[in-house]
């Protein structure tokens, strides 16, 4: 067993207390060091009005410690405000022409298909190829690219079946073709041990609120350093190399940072920033393995305890190929609500019902849930896929 010895950790979650909560896929709730940053960002802007300047340090103390996490350097990293607005710079940003495709999942998520289905009007062609295995890897795509694909769009986690997605072998064979890779890590970043640096992935966007238990509003963007070619959907002083210390924008050629730093527009989002370097520190001091090991040995717990009941699991059942998400195929309309007055927080998605695991959960939270659904089923009936 690899489970987290977390009966202290649990303490920082005071949710726990009201919920058995299950949904970290949809986000994780707000612990008690994470509250502490927030209040020392407000703090400092409550009794010193603002000192600006170190506020800036901490902005780069805490895209450090993400970096850290996040297996790259500090230069690679831009914030944003959330996944969406990262994948929205790669799908504007990249240089195509008017009859280049880009090869999506069906049923990615619509914040990773709207992007580029925006861009059909200036003639790119977006392709959703079928997710009919039960996990995308190279054989997924490779029959679908041809000399006009110019990027591959993925998740590395499905929001809808928890399916862990092969990277690696996407990547290189996108490597080998000349395809840039776009991944949304929404779903893996701070629960599964990433390397940016060795995905090599052309640009990785991701939100806070999940795996980096930081409060809605803040995102980050992460480019290859082969990616000064893509070009900025906003420009404003925060991206500029060249900025005049009097703050006066003349007529001279406008020269972008030569790193990500040249998607950031300004201002930041600082509360969350003081958030997500209180997070960063939690993390760090678990261990993002330690949590990968949790949630899957967690799931272990779940999977024997819906087969026992007969419930169908929609996703994967390999571990290198599932995550801290499992849907289970609960399709009777009652079951929502049922669990929602039993003080259950999972997620209805389209196949069933979501149970997501965050390093918070223990073994009494599945037993808890798990009874709560055998209680469900005689009542509801199975209703299950």
């Amino acid at each position: 067993m690899a489970l987290l010895d977390n009966a202290e950790l649990r303490k920082q979650f005071p949710a726990l207390l009201n919920l058995v909560y299950l949904d970290a896929a949809h986000q994780t709730p707000l612990c008690r060091s994470v509250l502490a940053g927030l209040n020392t960002f407000y703090e400092t802007a409550l009794n010193f009005a603002g000192p600006k300047t170190s506020w800036l340090e901490r902005v780069e103390d805490v895209r450090a410690g993400l970096a850290r996490i996040l297996g790259t350097t500090s230069d690679t990293i831009a914030f944003t405000k959330n996944t969406s607005e990262g994948l929205n710079i790669a799908a504007r940003g990249l240089q195509w022409e008017p009859g280049d495709n880009v090869i999506l999942l069906e049923g990615e998520h619509p914040n990773n298909v709207y992007p580029w289905l925006a861009q059909r009007s200036a003639g790119l062609d977006v392709q959703l190829v079928p997710n009919d295995r039960a996990w995308a890897d190279a054989d997924t795509f490779a029959e679908h690219i041809n000399t006009r694909t110019r990027a591959i769009a993925l998740s590395h986690i499905m929001f809808h079946s928890g399916q862990r997605n092969d990277l690696a072998s996407i990547i290189a064979l996108a490597k080998r073709n000349n395809i840039d890779v776009v991944v949304d890590v929404m779903q893996s970043v701070g629960i599964l041990p990433l390397d940016v640096a060795e995905m090599d992935a052309f640009a990785v966007a991701s939100g806070t609120h999940k795996g980096l238990l930081t409060p809605q509003g803040l995102g980050f963007l992460s480019t290859s350093r082969d990616s000064v070619q893509l070009r900025p959907t906003y420009v404003a002083a925060a991206s500029v190399a060249n900025l005049q210390p009097d703050l006066v924008a003349g007529p001279e050629p406008v020269e972008l940072h030569a790193n990500s730093h040249r998607f950031e527009i300004g201002n930041f989002n600082l509360a969350a920033i003081y958030g997500l370097g209180a997070a960063v520190t939690l993390i760090d001091r678990v261990g993002v393995h330690k949590i990968e090991q949790h949630v899957l040995e967690l799931g272990d717990h779940l999977l024997a305890g819906v087969d026992q009941l007969g419930i169908k699991l929609v996703g994967p059942r390999e571990r290198e190929h599932r995550s801290h998400i499992y849907v289970l195929g609960m399709t009777a309309p009652d079951w929502p609500a049922f669990l929602s007055a039993e003080g259950v927080r999972v997620s209805h998605v389209r196949d069933g019902i979501r149970v997501s695991f965050g390093l918070y959960n223990n073994p009494d939270d599945v037993d808890r849930f798990m009874y709560i659904v055998r209680r469900g089923l005689s009542t509801i009936g199975r209703g299950t896929a």
